[in-house]
C-alpha cells in the first residue's frame, strides 16, 4: 500500500488517472478515511482528465496514528474557546495541512486543484491561504470558515456526533454506532438504506479499526481553530464552496461565508444535501469543479 513521510509521519494515499496530467488532491473530513471518496466522484474527474490523489489524515485510516498523545476533554475545550482562554492540543489544522502539503512534495507534485470536505474543506483553505503558490485552485464543500457568528450544527447532528459505543471494545457496537451517526448526517431528500449505511461503516472497521484518541486529537484542532475568514481574503485562485441546502451539521449559511470572504469565488447550493455525498448529486459536483480548475487556465 502506497505511503510517503511527510511532515515527520507517515501518509498513506491512493492515485487514480495519468500522473502526467494535472492533479486533483482530496483532503477527507473528521473521522473520516479516504475510502469514504465516493468511486464515481473519483472517476468523473479522471474521466474529466485529471490525476486523483486522495489520503488518510493523520490519525485515521492507515496513516500515522498519534498514539499516546495529548487529548481533550472536548466539552472543556469548548468553553474554554469560548471563553477565549488558551488551549492545549496535539495539533492544529495549520499542521495538516503541513502534511498535505509534504504529500505532494513527496508525489513531485509542484501544483494541485485542491479539493476538501467538512474538516477537509479547512485543511483546503488554510492550504489555499498559506502555501498559494501550490493551490491552482480550491473546492470547500460543507465546510465553513469556523466563524462563531455562524450558526451551530443541529441538535441531533451534535448529539450524534458525541455518541461513544456502547462497548467500545465490541466491533458490532463501533460499527452499529459510526453507522446511526451517518445516518443522521445523510442528506434527507437522498437518504441510503440502512443496511448500505452499516456496510460502509463495517468496511471501514474493517480497514483500520476504531481509534476514539485519534478522532478526539482531530476534532481537537477544529475546536482549538480561530476563524479563518482573514486568511481566505488572501487566496487568489479560482474557488468553489459547495453546500448542501438541507446539511444538519455545517448549515448553509457557514458554506455562504465561506464563498463571501474569497475573491475568487463561485457558490453551488444542492438542494436536499446533507453532511454526505449522495450519488444522485456527484456529476454536478464533479462538473463545477472541473469548470473552477478551468478558471485558473485563464
Amino acid at each position: 500500500m502506497p505511503s510517503v513521510t511527510s511532515n515527520g509521519i507517515s501518509i498513506h494515499y491512493e492515485s487514480y488517472g495519468d500522473p502526467n496530467d494535472e492533479t486533483v488532491l482530496l483532503v477527507m473530513g473528521l473521522a473520516t478515511q479516504l475510502t469514504a471518496w465516493p468511486v464515481d466522484f473519483c472517476q468523473g474527474l479522471v474521466e474529466r482528465g485529471y490525476h486523483v490523489v486522495c489520503f488518510d489524515n493523520r490519525d485515521i485510516g492507515l496513516s500515522t496514528h498519534l498514539n499516546g498523545e495529548k487529548t481533550n476533554n472536548i466539552p472543556m475545550l469548548v468553553a474554554r474557546r469560548a471563553l477565549n482562554l488558551p488551549v492545549s492540543v496535539s495539533y492544529l489544522l495549520e499542521d495538516m495541512a503541513d502534511d498535505a502539503i509534504g504529500l505532494l512534495d513527496a508525489l513531485a507534485i509542484d501544483q494541485a486543484h485542491v479539493v476538501g470536505a467538512s474538516m477537509g474543506g479547512m485543511i483546503a483553505q488554510l492550504m489555499a491561504a498559506i502555501f498559494p503558490d501550490r493551490v491552482k485552485s480550491l473546492t470547500s464543500i460543507m465546510s465553513t470558515t469556523g466563524h462563531r457568528s455562524l450558526p451551530g450544527a443541529d441538535l441531533a447532528a451534535r448529539r450524534a456526533l458525541l455518541t461513544t459505543p456502547e462497548d467500545p471494545s465490541s466491533k458490532e457496537s463501533v460499527v452499529m454506532r459510526n453507522a446511526k451517526v451517518r445516518q443522521v448526517l445523510q442528506s434527507p431528500i437522498y437518504p441510503k438504506d440502512f443496511e448500505e449505511i452499516y456496510d460502509v461503516a463495517n468496511a471501514a472497521y474493517e480497514r483500520s479499526g476504531y481509534d476514539p484518541e485519534g478522532i478526539n486529537r482531530q476534532l481537537s484542532a477544529i475546536v482549538a481553530a480561530g476563524h479563518r475568514r482573514t486568511l481566505l481574503r488572501k487566496v487568489e485562485c479560482p474557488a468553489l464552496a459547495i453546500l448542501g441546502a438541507h446539511d444538519p451539521l455545517v448549515k448553509m449559511e457557514c458554506g455562504i461565508d465561506t464563498a463571501q470572504h474569497l475573491s475568487q469565488a463561485e457558490l453551488l447550493v444542492l438542494h436536499g444535501m446533507g453532511h454526505d455525498f449522495p450519488a444522485v448529486l456527484v456529476g454536478a459536483m464533479v462538473d463545477r469543479i472541473h469548470a473552477t480548475a478551468r478558471r485558473s487556465a485563464v
